[in-house]
């Protein structure tokens, strides 16, 4: 629908009084900065939604791997793996996961243990970027590394001393007594994620094994992947070797479902809410122009008299009601934009200027805020702000393309 000149003269012309026009003006701007408002706060949520998703699946499967296998209520006692048979595996871990009571010089805590093969450590590239050690090989004898969220709530150091209780027992002339052994704090680990740093640790799968009474025996068999897309061709070749009715054969998002599906409709609903801002303005643009027809009644009449079309001023007024809603669009665009690269750097000032604790990794999971601008996502909000914002015009500029000349004209 092209607009002549004359069309866009009268529209800008009339866009003119908009800024001085005491409620029509107050209304307007409210349209405006409620679209820009509404377009700026879906790209930042939707971008930091993203981030989040990516950073998470990251860590999950840096610290667990992409396929797990693990048998029905035992463990598996046979865990040679021939990584040979295939050719998109980076390396294959047989540990031991359980949980531990970890007892320090002044304090104890509930900890998660995980038995690796400690060949395998450099492998896990999450933790071993990310260590902190004074040992070339941390789970040498008797060493443990843990989450250096942990360390500090419990005050430990590398070199300090702490025991790990198992609930496995051992029989005394006191009585059973849970298995212990003490262990020396190697290293400490930092993923960025709060679960790991504050609850794991780290030791040799033959400590593990000892602690849990599991000698020659793992509870999983983890598997990571060259290329994280050949999941689902890699866990039909497993079943093979590894049938289903005596293994479990899953793979990350099997495991970490319910995070990913609570994430997916936290973001389907803040998409909805979030919109809502953008229908809000959009009516008040419906508001605005119907208070901008009732004012140049008389100048619409003049207008329609000299030859001016009914569908010419509906286009008159549809172009005043898209440029508010576009311009909205486009600065909320840019705000959102701009918002979003730096969100990590605003927050870290927030957070030390006016001592705020935004985002708290206890709550999040992850220890800063991570986005990811997608491109269509943008595109996609872009085109819906500025659809609502043009239909949002179509019924007022209908209306004052339908008004009757004559009765107006006998008034002037």
């Amino acid at each position: 629908m092209p607009f002549n000149y004359f069309e866009r003269f009268v529209a800008f012309k009339y866009l003119k009084p908009l800024r001085s026009d005491g409620l029509l003006s107050i209304i307007s701007w409210f349209s405006f900065i409620g679209i820009a408002i509404g377009v700026a706060t879906l790209i930042i949520v939707m971008s930091v939604m993203n981030g989040f998703k990516i950073e998470l699946q990251k860590r999950i499967i840096g610290f667990n791997g992409h396929l797990y296998i693990s048998k029905f209520e035992t463990n598996i006692e046979n865990y040679q793996f021939n990584i040979d048979e295939f050719t998109n595996i980076e390396f294959v871990d047989p540990n031991i996961t359980f949980q531990s009571l970890m007892i320090s010089k002044n304090q104890n805590n509930g900890v998660l243990v995980k038995a690796i093969n400690p060949i395998n450590l450099s492998n896990y590239k999450l933790i071993y970027e990310n260590l902190n050690s004074s040992k070339t090989l941390p789970l040498d004898c008797d060493c443990i590394i843990i989450g250096d969220t942990l360390a500090t709530k419990l005050g430990l150091n590398l070199g300090s001393k702490i025991k790990l209780y198992s609930t496995q027992t051992i029989s005394t002339p006191f009585g059973s007594l849970p298995k212990s052994k003490e262990f020396e704090v190697s290293g400490t680990f930092h993923t960025g994620m709060n679960e790991y740093d504050s609850n794991f640790t780290i030791i040799s799968l033959k400590n593990g094994q000892d602690l849990t009474s599991n000698k020659n025996k793992v509870s999983i068999i983890e598997i990571h992947l060259l290329d994280p897309n050949d999941l689902k061709e890699t866990k039909l070749k497993l079943i093979k070797n590894y049938p289903v009715g005596e293994y479990l054969i899953r793979d990350w998002k099997e495991v970490n479902s319910t995070y990913f599906e609570a994430l997916k409709v936290e973001r389907t609903v803040m998409f909805i809410i979030l919109s809502l801002i953008i229908l809000i303005a959009a009516f008040n643009v419906v508001t605005s122009l119907f208070i901008l027809v009732k004012n140049k009644t008389k100048e619409i009449a003049i207008m329609r008299t000299i030859g001016i079309s009914r569908s010419g001023i509906m286009r008159i007024f549809l172009l005043i009601g898209s440029v508010v809603g576009i311009s909205g669009t486009i600065i909320g665009t840019v705000i959102g934009y701009l918002i979003t690269v730096n969100l990590e750097n605003i927050r870290s000032i927030l957070n030390s200027q006016f001592g705020l604790n935004l985002f708290p990794p206890q709550l999040y999971y992850i220890d800063q805020i991570p986005t990811d601008i997608q491109f269509i996502q943008v595109v996609y909000i872009f085109i819906f702000s500025i659809l609502v914002s043009i239909l949002a015009t179509i019924y007022p500029s209908y209306a004052a393309s339908r008004l009757e000349i004559k009765g107006i004209l006998k008034n002037v």
